[in-house]
């Protein structure tokens, strides 16, 4: 939502982030303080949480992803009375998750656009999934395909979990929200229509709601981020610089993800007998109920080297670098050095590797990082797949394999290829004239704003 805003910033617009601030995200004074740092365009707002939780909310048991809907729904009136504040708004842009917010929009008689973080994909699922009548479950249907409009076959098992039981409260939040999208003005999302042209088009044709009315549909990506964590070059980096091109695997799940200690070990060994370089983001095991949404806090170099098999830095160091604190993402995507990327397939991680040029082996851990991988893998043959994940642990096998198929076989090669022809799709999206940048104009268009470059 930054990078968007950021954007929009930078084409002269007056941008407001406004941010809900609610029990379950952590500290978000701390985000925004930070945020507000780094993008002194972008102006701000720390909406605060309701007087009163709801009663599904404030319950210790509650499940933590409908208490956080609850809990951000009921800041609506924050919202209100904020957008009546700060005079004339052009339009509201909500996350997927806050889309609630349309309510408010609606009461002052603005325009609500929704902002799709994930891709068109996901997104025309998404919308085609609230007009499916049956009354099985998706997680009944085993690995059986789901054909949406536009999008390329899913097994239903590679569903969120939030969707897999009709049954569940769970499903019926995560319904709510889905029945929030047809009201939006306009969806913006962050792709570029030569990623996911087949959703993209039965978005746009209003295919993916038979009968009822699809909301203009804007692709804006690929909103990638800048690193601004530290203005001293990372160790890492300073690494990369001694290896030769495209030689490096890089390994990172993410800020939210930890695997279980034996699956550490099985990494470690695929890794040393691929006899390929790698640079590995470890993120210590994170105990069920712990909170695993912060990021890397601090070097713990010693508890790291405690979880992988002894003397393994010893026998791999030159050609191996294990990072146990945060590593700069997107610019280690985009060193020269980085020849492959293990990923959990979040949207943000794949667009970085996409814009970076770098081909993937997909290995998803939650929400909808296994629909990702399968468009990754099926449909923009950007990736592999790692195997095993489902039966608990991957094996040092199965890792040292799909290294190697990456870094040395002929498919690997003619993923390569294709990788590289998606860097450059990327950045025509977002040139003058670009798929992309032509969006963000429709968008300010629909809103009678014109921009002079």
């Amino acid at each position: 939502m930054t990078q968007l805003a950021h954007h929009l910033a930078g084409l002269g617009l007056p941008v407001t982030v406004a941010v809900a601030d609610v029990p379950s995200t952590g500290n978000s004074a701390e985000t925004i303080a930070r945020l507000a740092a780094s993008y002194p365009s972008i102006s701000f707002h720390l909406l605060p949480p309701a007087t009163t939780r709801s009663a599904v909310a404030a319950d210790p048991d509650a499940d933590p992803f409908i208490a956080l809907i609850a809990d951000i729904r009921a800041t609506n009136a924050a919202l209100l009375a904020f957008l009546s504040s700060i005079g004339p708004v052009k339009a509201l842009v909500a996350d997927f998750f806050c889309a609630y917010g349309f309510d408010a929009a609606a009461e002052l008689g603005v325009p609500a656009y929704l902002f799709f973080a994930s891709g068109a994909s996901v997104l025309a699922a998404y919308l085609h999934i609230p007009m499916m009548r049956t009354d099985a479950s998706f997680g009944d249907m085993g690995h059986n395909l789901l054909q949406f409009p536009g999008v390329h076959p899913i097994p239903a098992s590679d569903l969120p979990e939030v969707l897999l039981d009709r049954d569940n409260n769970q499903y019926k939040t995560f319904l709510g929200l889905l029945e929030q999208l047809p009201r939006a003005n306009g969806i913006l999302s962050n792709t570029f229509d030569w990623l996911e042209p087949s959703a993209v088009k039965a978005i746009k044709d209003g295919t993916v709601r038979p009968g009822e009315s699809v909301p203009p549909f804007f692709s804006v990506g690929p909103l990638v981020g800048e690193e601004r964590e530290s203005n001293a070059k990372q160790e890492c980096l300073r690494w990369l610089d001694s290896q030769p091109a495209r030689s490096v695997v890089f390994l990172c799940f993410g800020s939210a993800s930890s695997v279980p200690a034996e699956q550490l070990n099985e990494i470690a060994v695929g890794l040393e007998r691929s006899g390929h370089a790698f640079l590995w983001a470890v993120r210590a095991p994170v105990a069920p109920g712990a909170d695993s949404t912060k990021r890397f806090e601090g070097r713990d170099d010693a508890a790291v080297e405690a979880l992988l098999p002894e003397g393994f830095l010893d026998r791999t160091r030159g050609r191996g670098m294990v990072v146990s604190s945060w590593a700069p993402q997107v610019e280690v995507l985009r060193h020269p050095a980085t020849g492959a990327f293990v990923t959990h397939c979040g949207w943000n991680s794949t667009l970085e590797a996409v814009a970076a040029g770098v081909p993937m082996v997909c290995w998803p851990m939650y929400a909808e990082q296994r629909m990702n991988k399968v468009f990754v893998v099926e449909e923009m043959k950007l990736g592999v797949a790692m195997n095993g994940y489902d039966n608990g642990t991957v094996k040092a096998e199965e890792v040292e394999a799909k290294v190697r198929l990456l870094m040395e076989s002929e498919q690997g090669k003619e993923i390569r290829e294709r990788t590289r022809l998606a860097k450059q799709m990327a950045a025509d999206a977002l040139e003058s004239g670009g798929s992309s940048t032509a969006a963000v104009v429709d968008f300010l268009n629909s809103l009678n704003i014109s921009i002079h470059h």
